[in-house]
Order: C-alpha cells, then structure tokens, then sequence
C-alpha cells in the first residue's frame, strides 16, 4: 500500500470507466475529457498523442513508477525557502502531470488521491521548478538513475548507494537524503513526462 507516483498510459488514460462510480474512482477518463475541455477554451489543442502500454523492462525508461516513502516535511520547507508561494503551490499541489506547457494550472471537480478535486500542471513549468531546487542543494543528477521503472529511485535513496554518495561528493544534497529523494522524484517525472508525452498521476 501506500502513495506512488506512476505513469499512465493511452489505455488507462482514455478509459473512462463502465459506470459513474469507476469513473471517479479511477477518473482518467473523465481528466481527459475535462483537460481537452479546458485546453479548447484556451485556445490550445487538445492533449491526444499518448503512448500505449509497454511492458515492464528495468532500465528502458518506459514507464514511471515510484513510491513515496520518505518524509515530504524537509521538501516543503526547501520550497517554501527557494520558491515564491505560486511556486511552492504549484509544486506540491498537482495531481496530474501533462507534457503541455501550462502558465496556470487547470483544476476539475474529479476525485483524485486524498483530495476531491483534480489539479492539473505542465510538465515544463514543474521541471523548471525541480532544476532550481537541485541547483539550490547541489544534487549530484549524474549519479543518480536517470530511469523511473520500477521504484529505481526509492530504492536508490533507501536502499542502495545513497548514503555512500553523500559521504563520497558531501554537499547540501547529503544532509537530508529525504529531500534529495523528492527533489530528484519531481525532476525525474517531468522530465519522463515530457520524453515519453505521457501523464504521471498520485496512485
């Protein structure tokens, strides 16, 4: 159990569901319909180039899937420190992460993860914002997976070399290993986002 943060493929993102219920429940179609909706008024084209499921293969950078293990308090508070409060808000208060570049973030009445609404950003915008916070504590991106498939950072950072990074290259990444893993969460999902043109929700 617990909360991931995981890719969607075309399959799941178009589906809407056999009845009402699922649909909030699961709610991808419904957010796909709703999206399209907004983007149209916005002028914008609509979000329909999404890649189709692929099989699990370690490494390939097809999918995204990672869980959210570690304290998000110490993230918060380096938020609030680098990032002006728009900023912070948008960072942390998404649920749906598209590969469309958003200047607002779009919000429907669906149902998602712990909340009862649905938030949408563009990965772009949340990109520049996770590059600012590594810069901000000096994280060591080339020794870090650069791939998401299955839990690869989440174990890095509990499991794996974490630790002995940080003794190895010290720095302020180091001191607080939780930050790093959240720092390192929101770059790797944009920028999955926006190399594979696919969504990254809260699962």
């Amino acid at each position: 159990m617990g909360i991931y943060l995981v890719s969607v493929a075309a399959e799941e993102w178009f589906d809407a569901g056999e009845d009402a219920a699922e649909e909030e429940d699961g709610g991808f179609g419904a957010v796909a319909s709703g999206l399209n909706e907004e983007l149209r008024r916005r002028g914008l084209p609509p979000y329909e180039s999404v890649p189709a499921e692929t099989e699990l293969v370690r490494g390939s950078g097809l999918r995204f899937q990672e869980k959210l293990v570690p304290s998000v308090y110490g993230f918060v508070d380096l938020c609030r420190a680098q990032l002006s409060r728009e900023e912070e808000k948008r960072i942390l208060d998404w649920s749906v992460l598209v590969p469309i570049s958003l200047d607002e973030e779009i919000e429907l009445p669906i149902g998602s993860v712990n909340t009862n609404s649905t938030v949408i950003a563009g990965a772009p915008q949340i990109l520049a914002l996770a590059e600012r916070l590594a810069r901000a504590i000096g994280l060591p991106d080339d020794r870090i997976p650069a791939t998401c498939d299955n839990l690869d950072l989440t174990m890095w950072f509990l499991d794996g070399p974490a630790k002995e990074e940080a003794a190895a290259r010290p720095g302020v990444w180091g001191r607080d290993l939780d930050t790093a893993f959240y720092v390192t969460l929101y770059l790797r999902a944009a920028q999955h986002s926006l190399r594979r043109g696919c969504p990254i929700v809260y699962s």
